[in-house]
């Protein structure tokens, strides 16, 4: 080895060393609130980006050292961790698609395979593993399906190899992995029909764009702070992506325009070495990920979500995200959890939910109640209300979220969305607000299917599924499959709750007995489509769910919405008889006069 490779080599090392370093420190930023952490990325960014300038005008040099493939994949790995991590601390679909350009070029190149004949090294291939389930979380929340599929077919067979070529390894929580992938994408694959994100071709409706526009309420409130959790037991996940909260980011988000990108051209150098001017070759920048989005499109609300969090982290969060909470703005607050003795509301109709280790507390639960007082007119909630149960392997009450926990945040403009079995205890916080009055979106107590045999226990929760997807969520009501259905028979079902949707915002934007609270957050898309499909939901479960037994197949909202949307007003109730008779469903609704 000359002593000028050495130099070269030596320079090499400090320069990962550095960047490593950097990276270490970003990873440990939380991934949650507004304070600008961007000097911690802009010097890891700087860091990568000399790093891999470097490797590549030294990249000969380098390999007469020793330098190995997989080395150069594991820099270009870590630079997809960076932009994955940007885009969960601000949302902005640019850092997404950036990690998917890099991980896309690893997988290309093949830099984890090695050469033929290699021999194989288990420390390489854990990278390799590592890098196929991260590339796979972000295929799967930028919705490439094929890509998905594709990157199954070869993490699964990766693991079975390493499983025989390294015999004394156990591959345990790799096989775990690869149980949740395959689950996880069979339930959203089976009522994948349109995106989940904000598209303008679908959501936008121009009938109604006027009305929207020419709204006027005494105070309007921008949404731009997300807190999303879930906590159930054996729930649907990857990694630490549960499928209610994955539904609730794809609905939270605009769908890009540009995805679909032109590769730019690979070039041969003086050396013979392709050179691919992409995002994940030579200078890293922002370029290419701003021509696969759209500039003029707004940014996605900040959304920090939350992995089977204990609930003095959602509280310590929460605080966080109202104390950073800009002026004027409002907060969406959403939590999937099972409540009191933890039965799941993810169990269909006609299961118990199974019995419980801690069932012989059920009467105990039951016996609390809510109990309130009042003080100067204000609602009081004492310290034994129902609760959201965060499980835990003892029952203590540091695991239980309670509706008063949440007062304090109503200081500041609150929706609330609650998704659970227990999820009409917190109709309580209505009327005992410390400032601001909540909107409340309370989930029925349990789901209610047509045929509750055929339907998994474990496909999310039904609530979460109508607010995200509601024609799929219908669908899977009632027992139909939209990929059974032909496209022009789908999209005439779409167009009709389109339709619907068009003229309930006419009515929303018209009516004079609006309240406040959903006033001045209804001109936002995201907020105004969450309220247009509870509306729907609401009115479809109410005549799809046996009459004598409505309390609890029935969702809340609070405050009221005017009486013009109510689940009988003929304008909501049409839309319902419609579909029921597109799908030819009608005997399952309890309608009177069809």
């Amino acid at each position: 080895m000359s002593e000028n490779n050495d130099v070269t080599l030596q320079t090499f090392r400090a320069l990962v060393e550095n960047a490593d370093h950097k990276f270490a420190r970003v990873r440990d930023v939380p991934a949650y609130g507004r304070v600008s952490q961007s000097h911690f990325f802009h010097k890891v960014f700087k860091a990568y980006t000399r790093l891999w300038k470097y490797q590549q005008e030294n990249r000969s040099k380098l390999v007469q050292c020793g330098l190995k493939r997989w080395e150069i994949g594991e820099i270009a790995s870590r630079i997809g961790q960076l932009y994955f991590s940007q885009y969960m601390r601000t949302s902005d679909i640019r850092f997404l698609v950036e990690a998917y350009v890099f991980y896309e070029a690893i997988l290309s190149r093949r830099y984890f395979e090695g050469s033929e004949g290699s021999p194989r090294d288990l420390g390489v291939r854990s990278k390799e593993l590592r890098f196929y389930a991260r590339f796979l979380l972000v295929s799967i929340i930028l919705s490439r399906s094929k890509m998905v599929n594709h990157l199954m077919d070869r993490f699964v067979a990766l693991v079975d190899d390493c499983r025989s070529n390294f015999r004394e390894t156990n591959f345990k929580e790799w096989k775990q992995v690869v149980q949740e992938i395959v689950r996880f994408t069979k339930v959203d694959k089976g009522f994948n029909i349109r995106p989940l994100r904000y598209c303008t071709t679908f959501d936008t409706h121009r009938s109604s764009l006027p009305y929207v526009a020419r709204f006027h309420a005494k105070r309007v409130l921008k949404f731009q702070d997300a807190l999303l959790a879930s906590y159930h037991r054996n729930e649907v996940k990857f990694a630490e992506l549960t499928l209610d909260t994955y539904r609730m980011i794809q609905c939270l988000e605009w769908e890009p325009s540009g995805l679909f990108y032109q590769k730019p051209t690979v070039k041969a150098s003086e050396n013979g070495d392709s050179i691919d001017h992409s995002g994940a070759s030579g200078i890293i920048s922002m370029n290419l990920a701003a021509d696969m989005t759209d500039p003029s499109m707004p940014s996605n609300p900040r959304k920090a979500t939350l992995y089977h969090p204990s609930v003095t982290h959602l509280i310590a969060v929460m605080a966080t995200v109202c104390e950073e909470l800009p002026t004027d703005s409002v907060v969406l607050l959403y939590i999937s959890a099972s409540g009191k003795s933890g039965h799941s509301n993810v169990s269909p109709t006609g299961n118990s939910g199974g019995s419980s280790k801690y069932s012989r507390y059920k009467g105990i639960y039951q016996d609390l109640g809510t109990s309130e007082t009042q003080n100067n007119g204000k609602r009081e909630l004492s310290s034994y209300d129902d609760y959201l149960w965060f499980f835990s392997r003892i029952l203590s009450g540091s695991n239980n979220l309670y509706p008063g926990d949440l007062i304090p945040f109503t200081r500041k403009p609150l929706f609330l969305i609650i998704d659970s079995d227990n999820s009409h205890a917190f109709k309580v916080l209505h009327g005992a607000e410390r400032g601001e009055t909540a909107a409340l979106f309370l989930s029925p107590l349990r789901p209610i299917f047509k045929n509750p045999s055929e339907v998994h226990s474990h496909t999310g929760s039904q609530f979460t599924f109508f607010l995200t997807a509601p024609l799929s969520a219908f669908c899977q009501m009632i027992g139909v499959s939209p990929n059974e259905a032909d496209a022009d028979f789908y999209n005439e079902a779409e167009n009709i709750l389109a339709n619907a949707f068009s003229e309930w915002e006419i009515i929303l934007c018209s009516s004079t007995s609006m309240d406040l609270v959903w006033a001045q957050i209804i001109t936002d898309p995201f907020i105004r489509r969450l309220i247009l499909r509870f509306i729907f939901c609401r009115s479809l479960l109410s005549f799809f769910c046996p009459p004598e037994e409505s309390e609890q197949y029935m969702p809340l909202c609070l405050p009221q919405l005017p009486p013009s949307v109510s689940p009988k007003a003929e304008a909501v109730r049409s839309v319902v008889t419609q579909l029921a008779m597109h799908f030819d469903v009608t005997d399952s609704f309890h309608f009177t006069d069809i």
